[in-house]
């Protein structure tokens, strides 16, 4: 298996571009996470929602959030990526989040091949979109623990690329020392 923290970097955020190694496909209700002490990826849970996470989940290497973890994002393309596939996507936001009391900030992208679509930022994303995954990331714990995930809103390319610098000097700080 590839260690993806060592192979790639977080890409060229001052052009808008991150790589993203993808951990849950749009569409699937398993939880699955990278973690970086084995290198791998693993089943956390099964969430026991009715509804299935409506965007591809993954997270940036050679970044660290608030919560320990790589910096989530989420990859709005037309159908799902799979699991350990990795690509290169283009920043469009970010949405404010706090999940159990810590910040866990995700940010938005959209995959590279939809980047001539006129996607440029949240503003051109389909309110429908934006109320499911809105819905999601305020409800997808609610069977483990009610109301401990809130969405606190949106921020723009600008915000988004200052969350990603931030946990990029998090890793170089705490990890790639």
């Amino acid at each position: 298996m590839t260690d993806f923290d060592k192979t790639l970097t977080p890409g060229d955020v001052k052009n808008g571009q991150v790589n993203v190694v993808i951990e849950m496909p749009a569409g699937s209700i398993d939880k699955v996470e990278w973690h970086r002490q084995i290198a791998g990826f693993r089943l956390d849970r099964t969430n026991q929602t009715s509804f299935p996470v409506p965007v591809n989940y993954g997270f940036i290497p050679g970044t660290l959030n608030d919560d320990d973890d790589e910096l989530d994002v989420l990859v709005i393309s037309e159908k799902p990526i799979q699991t350990e596939v990795s690509l290169m996507a283009k920043i469009i936001g970010v949405m404010k989040f706090e999940d159990e009391g810590e910040t866990d900030d995700k940010i938005i992208t959209i995959q590279n091949d939809n980047a001539s679509s006129g996607i440029n930022s949240i503003a051109d994303i389909p309110k429908t979109q934006i109320d499911r995954i809105t819905h999601y990331f305020a409800h997808y714990k609610d069977y483990i623990s009610p109301g401990c995930t809130k969405v606190l809103g949106w921020g723009d390319v600008d915000e988004a690329k200052k969350v990603i610098n931030k946990s990029i000097w998090l890793w170089d700080e705490q990890i790639n020392k």
